[in-house]
Formats: structure tokens, C-alpha cells, sequence
């Protein structure tokens, strides 16, 4: 079974979960007017830049565990405290519980060409976040997000949330875990601000292996939800096309998972041939007549987007490019730089309140709330295959800047017009290459 390793080791080929920082890449992006990583506690930020540390989940407790892959902000200003100071001229307060600090549901929806559909779509579409353990305070947390964005609220009473087990118990909750309801907020938080009209399922693992992560998805699908995230991921193994048909072949279902948050290199579920591999960005408002840009989120040689060749998953068929025989990762993209991270409320074993998260972690529930936006998946369709038949135009927004590491075949690590590794055929502009 897939372990990460422990802090201050180095990962298999196909899996780098490293710790550290590159100082004249963090001087580039103090520069630029972002941060760094408070890596290994150590490394910091110019005064005024963000500063982030992993959630406690994306390092596993125990060996065969997954890792959630998100990043949460510590200190210092965002992109969008900075966007407020330069257009209010008030400089706001370093990252804290007390406000919001990074974007919400109206700058993600306008960023990705969103705020029409996300205001008449969704309804009666289902996303399942997939995570492991328990969160108690989910629903509550949930209904302070939506409150504060002015969304409409999704209850349990209502039947807008569900939240279960693995095993579809209501009751019989896993274990809670502080660190994977950092996660767990995360992902309701980006499923609402995408798709806020969306029935939510929250299906909780009993423990993020493989087999119980895996559980999950089929239970997901079993209770009827059409689109699944997934914000975890591990080293590739041999057992992988084994995991492909027990857990992630569901045709007309869109499942998206997080390409990673390591730099380059493959990780898995990201890279079963089912799913919708989703890499990261960071984004930020610009004079553009989109009136945002992205780049391929890096923050050193140990962090940043993941993409790369599988070792072991087959290509499917609808991925034409030639540098890599079997599976590429990544599909899509979305924001993820945690710099210009997004906004979320969280209150179990924090102090309740807004917190900044980037990571995949971010990227995957937004994708898998943009393809409910597009409307239920044909029948016997893989959703994974949707954006390819939309590459090129104007549906998605080409990145084309920016890398996450070294690799001997330079697209599967560098952004370039058309597709690449990091950011696959680039992120939403609209919803028109998510539907099939």
C-alpha cells in the first residue's frame, strides 16, 4: 500500500511529498508580491507576504495512508488582501481568524466565466466530497460559509447536506479528526461557492487508505451523486489498475482528483484513467480583458502543482499526446496557490473562524462543482473526457506560463500553449468543456 514519507525524507519516483525550500525561488515570488511556505518551520515570507503551512492531513498518521493536499495560510496578506488595500487604499489586517482573506464565491465564479450558470444551475445536481474521518462541526461551519456569502443555506433538515460513512450510516460517523476537517470545510466551502444551488453529500472514510477512500467514491455513487471529489492521493503502486475497477470506474459519473501538491511527479487516484486529474494555478486579477491570469502554481522545488507520467495506469484513449505512453496527469486546472488561496470557515480543533487554504485540495472540489454546473453526465459517458473535446477553444482558459519542477520531456512540467502536465488543457471559462 501507497505511504508519504515523513518529514525530511524523499519520496519514491511517482510520489514526493518533500520538505524544504528553495531560497531564490521564494526571493522571486517575495518579489512578486506573494509568499512562501513556513516549511519545516523554518522558512518565512517577506513582511508582507503570506505565509502557509500543510493542514496536519497531508502528512498520514499511520503507513499505507493517504494525504489530503491542502495548504493553510499563517500569516502575512493574500493576493486578495492585497487587490483590497490597492482599491481601497486601507491595508488590511495579516491573515487571521477574524475576516475572510482570501477569495470568494463571487472572485472564483467570475474568475472561471461562472456567475451566470452558478446563479439558475446546479439545482438537483449532487456533489459528493469524499474525505476520511469525521468532522462534527461540518454542517455548522457549512452554514456559516453560506450565511456570510449570502448562498442559500443547505441543511440536513432540508435534505440539501447529507452527511454519512463509508458505509452510508447517518449515524455511526467515523472518528473525528481535527486535521481532515480542515480538509472537509475546505471542500463543502469550494462546492458551495462554485455550485451553490448543489445538493452536497460529505461520505466520510473510516481512514484515508485506499481501501476505505475507495469505499467511499463507490458509496458516493451508490447514494447518487453524478460528481465526486476527491482531495487525497499517494504514491503510485502495481495495485492501481486493481484500484481503477474496484473503486473509480463509474461511467456517467465526473470524478475529479487533486494532481497533488508536491512538484512534479505522479501520485494516485490523480492518475486512474476514470478520473478528471485536476493540477493547480495561481491566480490573480489583471488588466486583461478576462480581467484575471494564472500561472502554474510553484512555490520551490519540493511544492507545487503535481502532473507527470504514471507508471502504471493506462492512457485512455481520448489523451493524444506523445511524450508519455501511458496515463498524463493532469486534465484541468483550477486555483490553488495558496497566496492566492481561497477563503473558508473552519472550527473544529482550530479557533473558529476564516482561514486561507490553498493546494489541489482547493482545485478538485471547484472542477467537480463546475462539471455539476454543466448538468448531469450522458449515460455510460467518462466526464474525464469532456475537456478534450473542447481543447483549444475558447471554453478554457489556456495557461501557458510557469513550471512545477525538472523533467526530460518538458511539457509534462512546463506550461506551453495548448496542453501540459501542470495544467492540462487549462482551467474553466464557463462550463461548456464539462458537459458530454
Amino acid at each position: 500500500m501507497r505511504t508519504s514519507p515523513a518529514i525530511g525524507t524523499t519520496a519514491a519516483p511517482g510520489r514526493r511529498r518533500r520538505i524544504g525550500t528553495v531560497f531564490a525561488a521564494a526571493a522571486a515570488l517575495a518579489f512578486a508580491g506573494f509568499g512562501t511556505a513556513a516549511q519545516a518551520g523554518a522558512a518565512t515570507a517577506a513582511p508582507a507576504g503570506a505565509t502557509w503551512a500543510k493542514t496536519p492531513c497531508a502528512t498520514p498518521k499511520h503507513q499505507g495512508e493517504l494525504a489530503c493536499n491542502s495548504l493553510r495560510v499563517t500569516g502575512g496578506l493574500t493576493a486578495f488582501q492585497r487587490e483590497q488595500a490597492a482599491r481601497t487604499g486601507v491595508t488590511p489586517k495579516a491573515a487571521n481568524a477574524s475576516t475572510p482573506s482570501g477569495y470568494g464565491p463571487s472572485d472564483l465564479q467570475a474568475a472561471y466565466g461562472l456567475t451566470s450558470a452558478a446563479s439558475a444551475k446546479g439545482s438537483g445536481e449532487t456533489i459528493a466530497i469524499v474525505d476520511a474521518y469525521n468532522d462534527p462541526n461540518a454542517e455548522a461551519d457549512l452554514a456559516k460559509y453560506r450565511s456570510y456569502y449570502g448562498l442559500p443555506a443547505c441543511t440536513k433538515a432540508s435534505g440539501c447536506f447529507k452527511q454519512v460513512s463509508q458505509t452510508g450510516s447517518t449515524t455511526s460517523l467515523p472518528t473525528s479528526d481535527a486535521g481532515w476537517s480542515e480538509e472537509i470545510s475546505l471542500d463543502l466551502d469550494m462546492a458551495s461557492a462554485i455550485c451553490p444551488n448543489c445538493n452536497i453529500l460529505l461520505v466520510e472514510a473510516t481512514t484515508p487508505t485506499m481501501a476505505n477512500l475507495g469505499t467511499a467514491v463507490n458509496e458516493a455513487v451508490k447514494l447518487g451523486a453524478k460528481f465526486v471529489s476527491n482531495s487525497y492521493g499517494g504514491s503510485e503502486s502495481s495495485s492501481d489498475s486493481s484500484y481503477d475497477s474496484s473503486y473509480f470506474n463509474h461511467p456517467g459519473v465526473a470524478i475529479t482528483v487533486s494532481a497533488g501538491d508536491s512538484g512534479y511527479g505522479a501520485e494516485y487516484p490523480a492518475a486512474s484513467q476514470y478520473v478528471t486529474s485536476v493540477g493547480g494555478t495561481a491566480l490573480t486579477k489583471s488588466s486583461t480583458t478576462r480581467g484575471w491570469s494564472e500561472t502554474v502554481w510553484n512555490t520551490s522545488s519540493t511544492e507545487g502543482t503535481g502532473s507527470g507520467c504514471s507508471a502504471y495506469d493506462a492512457k485512455p484513449s481520448w489523451q493524444t499526446d506523445t511524450g508519455c505512453a501511458k496515463r498524463t496527469i493532469a486534465d484541468v486546472s483550477a486555483v490553488a496557490d495558496p497566496a492566492t488561496g481561497v477563503s473558508v470557515y473552519d472550527s473544529y480543533g482550530v479557533t473558529a473562524g476564516w482561514y486561507t487554504f490553498g493546494g489541489t485540495s482547493a482545485s478538485s472540489p471547484i472542477i467537480a462543482s463546475v462539471y455539476a454546473l454543466a448538468g448531469t453526465p450522458s449515460s455510460g459517458s467518462y466526464p474525464a473526457k469532456f475537456p478534450y473535446a473542447k481543447a483549444g477553444t475558447t471554453a478554457l482558459n489556456d495557461v501557458t506560463s510557469g513550471s512545477n519542477g525538472s523533467c526530460t520531456t518538458s511539457y509534462l512540467c512546463t506550461a506551453r500553449s495548448g496542453y501540459d502536465g501542470p495544467t492540462g488543457w487549462g482551467t474553466p471559462a464557463g462550463v461548456s468543456a464539462f458537459t458530454g
